[in-house]
């Protein structure tokens, strides 16, 4: 599975506003609806917050990786932003996040959302690329950059 294969490009953005967590989860899911890859942003957003009431998806380093299954969507489909002040994310590390990917799967594909979220995990874990993310000018190169990344062996 590649990321590319469920990451829409239409919602990508290298200029993230949001300075809490809530605000980048419906800054995500906003750039999905500008995308026409949901149906009902509220419910979106009200599942992801109660995901993220679970534990939260700032899993250190820098990323946080929000995520939830949903009936909004019919496939696995992805949105990233990058922030360049940093959010608090309530990370494991206690550091900001400024790399967010954000996950929907509909409800009943737990098989593909675990795969998603174990490629964007592993991908992640790679210093370079995490700081070849940050560095982005725009969304073009940020594009150009998980096509590569994509392209190697995980």
């Amino acid at each position: 599975m590649k990321i590319m294969d469920f990451l829409n490009k239409k919602a990508v953005t290298v200029h993230l506003r949001s300075v809490d967590k809530e605000s980048v989860i419906r800054e995500l899911v906003d750039l999905l609806a500008k995308a026409d890859e949901i149906k009902n942003k509220e419910e979106l957003i009200k599942a992801l917050l109660t995901r993220e009431s679970l534990g939260s998806t700032g899993i250190g380093q820098g990323i946080g990786i929000p995520h939830a299954k949903s009936e909004n969507v019919k496939n696995l489909v992805a949105a990233f932003g990058l922030s360049q002040k940093g959010v608090n994310f309530d990370s494991l590390d206690g550091e900001p996040a400024y790399i967010f990917f954000l996950l929907i799967a509909p409800e009943e594909s737990a098989g593909p959302h675990l795969k998603a979220l174990a490629r964007i995990s592993r991908m992640l874990k790679d210093k370079y690329f995490r700081e070849m993310l940050k560095k982005a000018k725009d969304e073009k190169e940020i594009l150009c950059i998980i096509q590569e990344e994509d392209s190697k062996k995980y």
